[in-house]
Parts: structure tokens; sequence; C-alpha cells
């Protein structure tokens, strides 16, 4: 049975200018988020309300009450997007999963840990799998350095292991960025991977999977088809992220 989650797909670029109100913007100045402190959305981004935010994340309970998930993706617009750029691959390959995407465009590894926490998206859930990216809006957005994104990543994985005890955790380092190899946060983010790869080491039930040259050209630079804002995949790209993807998808779901 289909659930189609059809939303708008924010344009999730770096440098995006949030329209936040006078006094809340001076609050975030004061009072950086943490990464790994559950923080519900609490900036309005122009491609991004806070009201659509939340529309967002009830469409997520309402999913998880809608029937079985056995893969659960989760993560931000990279993730969420599944359903625009990404819908026929996802149709051709994940719905006969029973796969549920709860990406959210913008989200932080803050906003994420909130969301499963005190936000209940995973009450009534016992997927076999999640696949988990997060982590680039934390460099983007915040600034934050690569530690603190592995801080963050860490607390999400955390989490979902004493929530989801029996479920197996595919954690995505998080996809190559920027047009050149030079690019600043591409740079991070790549700093920021090879700390992720330590996360949940010893752990039987999480598994790290770096895709990365997959998205690139051999220079290291990348290619419009496959990111047009050098950030977001195309169908091209969801096509890549879906072969390197399956084997250790597969494996994991035991088939």
């Amino acid at each position: 049975m289909t659930f189609p989650r059809l939303r708008p797909l924010g344009l999730l670029l770096g440098l995006a200018l949030p329209l936040l109100a006078a006094p809340l913007e001076a609050q975030t100045k004061k009072a950086p988020q943490a990464p790994d402190v559950p923080t519900p959305r609490v900036i309005a981004y122009r491609w991004m309300s806070l009201e659509k935010w939340r529309e967002f994340h009830q469409g997520d309970l309402d999913r998880a009450k809608a029937g079985p998930i056995d893969v659960l993706f989760l993560g931000d617009s990279i993730t969420e997007a599944w359903d625009k750029a990404g819908l026929k691959v996802w149709n051709e390959a994940f719905e006969p999963m029973k796969a549920a995407n709860f990406g959210i465009g913008g989200d932080t590894t803050q906003n994420v840990l909130w969301r499963i926490t005190e936000g209940g998206a995973l009450q009534g859930v016992h997927p076999k799998v999640v696949v988990l990216m997060i982590g680039t809006n934390n460099i983007g957005l915040h600034q934050h350095t690569p530690d603190a994104v592995a801080r963050g990543v860490s607390a999400v994985v955390k989490t979902l292991r004493q929530k989801l005890p029996d479920s197996r955790i595919l954690l995505l380092g998080i996809f190559p960025r920027g047009e050149t190899p030079g690019d600043r946060y591409r740079q991070s983010v790549a700093a920021a991977n090879e700390r992720l790869a330590k996360i949940g080491a010893g752990d039987r039930h999480v598994r790290y999977l770096r895709i990365w040259d997959e998205f690139l050209r051999p220079d290291g630079t990348m290619s419009k088809d496959v990111m047009p804002d050098f950030l977001h995949p195309s169908e091209a790209g969801y096509r890549l992220w879906t072969q390197a993807m399956m084997p250790t998808l597969r494996e994991m779901l035991g088939e």
C-alpha cells in the first residue's frame, strides 16, 4: 500500500537567509543550539516556516500510525526529497520494502533528536533498519565544527538504539557538497565523516556507509547533473545513492 508524502521541498542552501523576528534572532545569537540537545525548529527560513515544519512532523506521526514500516529513512531535505526528485527511484526501489520517509528540510542533529524524543516520531514503529543521514545543516546553517557534528550524530544514534533496540541502523556519511574539492563546506563535511565512521564501533546493530566518490567526477568536482545546486541530488543522484546503498541495505534486512 502506498502512503504518499508529497511535500514542498525547500531549497536548503547553506547561505539561505532566515526570516526571523528580531527577538528570536537575538535569542538565537545569544544561545547557539547545541548539536546534541533535543531542540524543535525555532528558526523560520524563507523556504520553510515553523508552521510548515510542524506540519511535516505531524505527517510523520500520521505515517507511523498508518501501517508497518520496515525501513525508516531519517534526515533532512536530502532525505525529504525522495518525495520529489527521488520519487521515481523511491517507488521502484523502496516502496516494495515498506519504507517510510521521515526527512524534513532544514533539520539538524538537534532537530532530529527532538523529533525522536519529545516529538514522539518513533512511537509505534518497529523498523528493521533505520537509514540515517544528518549533519550537513549543522555545518551549513549553524557553522558547527566537525567534532560538534559528530557529537550530535552520536546522540541521535544512541537515542535510536535506546528507543529501537531491535532495529539496525545504517548510518550514512554526509554526502559531499560544493562544486569543487576546495569548497569549505565540503572540507568540513569530509572532516565530520572521519568522525562519524567511528560511531557505533563494536555495535553489531550499527553500520557506517560512506557514499562519496559516486557523486563526483574523477577530479573531485561535482556535476549539476548529479546535484543541481551542489547539495541536493537530482533523480540521477538519487539513483546513484540507491545503487551504492542497496547491497548493504539488503544485507542488513537479511535478504
